[in-house]
């Protein structure tokens, strides 16, 4: 299932200086909710209560338990699959997905020309090849989350997941490695314009795929939303 495009980057913003509260921190939303706020996470239809939840609400809903690495291998996701049988992996679905200008597509799904903005870093792209398709909560973490305890196959949806807007999202490669198998505790976007829908994105992300929070990352989530008090999660669980 492909994804919505992106808006223009003066659009883009344009919504982002609404997205959060006028204070230090403000978010650089590139998918702008009709009211202003942060704009949700998930595949629409909203948060199971039938309405976004606040941002510090959302973290407080993620179920707290100890991360757990035994086991993990990166070849448990199998990803970068295509999933509709169209010829275009996840990869290139995610990248024709959020191009702010459209890439020309040839043979084989290959993509050529278009721009990309990585809102990680405040980057403007015009190179796919310059651009990592990052998982917003990383396959290790994801794993130490919860998704040791998964089948294959569900690991496997998790890893291409194009029903959920932010799931995957085009990003610099530069940032996508400094960022690594990392949570918000230890790592966060260099731009602080990124703060606010990076925590929506990723407070979502969790709450889509049933994944925890270990305690030292639930409390840097909510001390770092603490400026996000207009940005709102809204969700839809994972099937």
């Amino acid at each position: 299932m492909r994804r919505l495009g992106f808006l223009p980057a003066v659009l883009l913003t344009a919504a982002a200086l609404a997205a959060c509260t006028a204070q230090s921190v403000e978010a650089d939303d590139p998918k702008p909710s009709a009211s202003g706020t942060t704009a949700p996470s998930g595949a629409p239809g909203g948060a199971p209560e039938g309405g976004g939840l606040t941002l510090a609400d959302a973290i407080k809903k993620l179920p707290v338990a100890e991360e757990k690495r035994a086991g993990y291998e990166r070849d448990s996701f199998r990803h970068w699959v295509d999933e509709d049988g169209d010829g275009c992996p996840t990869r290139q679905e995610v990248l024709i997905a959020e191009a702010v200008t459209a890439p020309e597509q040839g043979a084989r799904c290959t993509l050529s020309g278009g721009s990309w903005m990585s809102y990680y870093d405040e980057v403007e792209v015009t190179d796919a090849k310059r651009l990592d398709i990052d998982h917003m909560v990383p396959l290790a973490e994801a794993w130490d989350s919860g998704a040791y305890d998964w089948t294959p196959e569900r690991r496997e949806a998790y890893a291409n997941d194009l029903d959920a807007e932010r799931s995957l999202v085009a990003v610099t490669a530069k940032s996508n490695r400094s960022k690594a198998d990392r949570d918000p505790a230890a790592w966060m976007p260099p731009a602080a314009s990124a703060t606010c829908t990076y925590l929506v994105d990723w407070t979502a992300t969790k709450l889509r795929w049933g994944l925890s929070a270990d305690t030292a990352e639930q409390a840097v989530l909510l001390e770092l939303a603490e400026p996000c008090a207009d940005s709102t999660v809204e969700y839809e669980p994972a099937a």
